[in-house]
């Protein structure tokens, strides 16, 4: 008798972050696989990166519409009812042994508070964690006191969850999943990654940028500084500028990136999503720029300096790659600067541990038997 499994995704991070799972999962006959597609993955202004997906040939994918398109604090407390209700209506028709849930997305929340009622047992990957300068601390711990079982990527974070939980069971520390095949990973060739997203060839910055949802009055503020000093660096760097989520006030900084690349076309080049290409990009970029956690859970393993900015990461445990820095045009590009001068990271990942994925699969059928 298979183990049938849920898989929650609502963006195209998290399912990236899942993939290394999803495809040993698809080679062991002991599971049965349905995705749960909802979020920005519907949306086209987003990508409608359930093509992607879909690409991917799983047996079953389910697909849930609930994302307004409007990112203000309004629209995004529907999109989050809206999600109750759509997933209420699903967990109802739906039964599986186990639902996989990663992170703190509003949207991830939402389904999982739908299925508390219907007795769903969720697996939570990623929980524990700490973002002072975003919302999603709250989110994060509702989805993980609505799991059964806990995943986390370092051992504080156990910890973390043991406390929140008021449990000893059932929660597991073994890395970050996203990490899995870092070993063995293999960028794409230079010339097709230069030329399929239409980067020219020479050094660039990486650079994401999302909203500090608890400061979300702040945002425009952030934005325009942002857009300043990214204009500045770009004397220096060619700037690769992925989109943020749908987070709360992330148009706001969809503007400032389009302005910029308006006022300097040939030295910005703006992709919605690199899908399973974002370790590539990672691979050829000279250093990260931004405030999205990436930076602080995968970077280190490419041997890459991150500009960490502002509070949304605040409280995330980090490597020593990570250089912080405040919300200010000229601390910005003096830390650019600075890090420029630096030879390639050589040090730990403390979000790296081996066999992960092994170690989830194995502790699945022990929950499964049980």
């Amino acid at each position: 008798m298979k183990m049938k499994i849920g898989v929650l995704t609502s963006t195209r991070a998290d399912y990236g972050i899942y993939l290394p799972l999803l495809n040993k999962m698809k080679e062991d006959s002991f599971f049965s696989i349905e995705i749960i597609a909802f979020g920005t993955h519907i949306s086209v202004f987003h990508g409608r990166t359930i093509d992607a997906i879909i690409k991917d040939q799983y047996r079953v994918i389910h697909s849930i519409q609930s994302i307004l398109i409007s990112d203000d604090t309004q629209s995004i407390s529907t999109s989050y009812g809206l999600t109750v209700l759509k997933f209420s209506d699903f967990w109802k028709s739906n039964y599986y042994d186990l639902v996989f849930c990663l992170g703190d997305r509003f949207e991830m929340s939402a389904a999982v508070q739908a299925g508390i009622p219907y007795g769903v047992h969720f697996a939570h990957i990623h929980g524990g964690e700490t973002t002072l300068g975003a919302i999603d601390n709250v989110y994060r711990h509702q989805i993980s006191l609505a799991s059964s079982i806990h995943f986390t990527s370092t051992r504080i974070f156990e910890e973390k969850v043991k406390k929140l939980t008021g449990l000893d069971k059932n929660i597991f520390n073994i890395g970050s999943l996203s990490l899995n095949n870092v070993e063995s990973f293999e960028p794409i060739k230079s010339e097709v990654f230069y030329s399929k997203y239409k980067i020219p060839n020479e050094e660039y910055a990486l650079i994401t940028f999302h909203p500090e949802t608890l400061r979300f009055k702040k945002n425009s503020l952030y934005a325009t500084i942002m857009r300043k000093a990214l204009n500045k660096i770009s004397k220096n760097l060619f700037l690769v500028i992925t989109m943020p989520n749908a987070d709360t006030n992330g148009s706001i900084f969809r503007k400032e990136i389009e302005s910029l690349k308006n006022q300097i076309p040939n030295r910005v080049r703006v992709i919605e999503n690199f899908g399973n290409h974002y370790f590539s990009a990672i691979y050829y970029s000279k250093l990260i720029i931004g405030n999205s956690s990436s930076g602080i859970i995968e970077a280190a393993s490419f041997g890459k300096y991150v500009i960490n900015i502002g509070d949304r990461q605040k409280g995330r445990e980090q490597s020593s790659n990570v250089i912080n820095c405040e919300f200010d045009e000229k601390k910005i590009i003096k830390n650019t600067k600075e890090a420029l001068k630096l030879k390639t990271f050589n040090g730990d990942n403390i979000y790296y541990k081996k066999n992960s994925v092994e170690e989830i699969i194995r502790l699945l059928k022990e929950f499964y038997e049980k």
